[in-house]
Parts: C-alpha cells; structure tokens; sequence
C-alpha cells in the first residue's frame, strides 16, 4: 500500500477529507521522527514502540572495485510491534 492509496482508505473509513489525513499523517510522522532524534521512543499503546538505534562505524568494501572503505557511525529509526499486532498477523 502506497502512501497515497493509505490516505485515500483512512479517508474514505473515516469520513474525513484527503487533504486532512494527509496533513494529520505528515504531522504524526514528523513528530515521531523529532520525538525519537531528541532522544525519546514513541509507544503507541497496543500498536508498538519507535527508538533511536545507533549503528557503529565499521569497514566495508566498494562493491564496484572491492577498495576498503570507512562506513560511518550512523542512527536509524527501529520499530518493535505490540504483542497485540504480533498476535493479529498471526491469527
């Protein structure tokens, strides 16, 4: 499911109009991403929880020429699902 086709079922189920859910949905989105990088999970209760995890620096290589490389440290968004949406997909 696209973004788009995701705005347009949220729409259509609840009543409200495109342009709405669109900007609720921009705005959960930046939130939870701002919430995270300032060092915070986001629970939300019965669907799971959003957390910062860091990712060391490592070696790597260039697939093009098999050259050493340094990898960065870098942080990504994790996501852990409730018991209950882990339950559900597995009904």
């Amino acid at each position: 499911m696209t973004k788009a086709e995701l705005i347009r079922a949220v729409a259509e189920e609840t009543g409200q109009s495109q342009d709405a859910i669109e900007k609720t949905l921009a705005a959960l989105t930046n939130k939870i991403i701002q919430t995270v990088k300032n060092g915070n999970d986001v629970t939300l209760s019965g669907f799971g929880t959003f957390k910062r995890k860091e990712n060391s620096a490592r070696k790597g290589r260039n697939p093009a020429t098999g050259e050493a490389i340094d990898i960065a440290a870098s942080s990504s968004l994790s996501f852990k699902q409730a018991q209950a949406v882990k339950d559900e997909l597995n009904a």
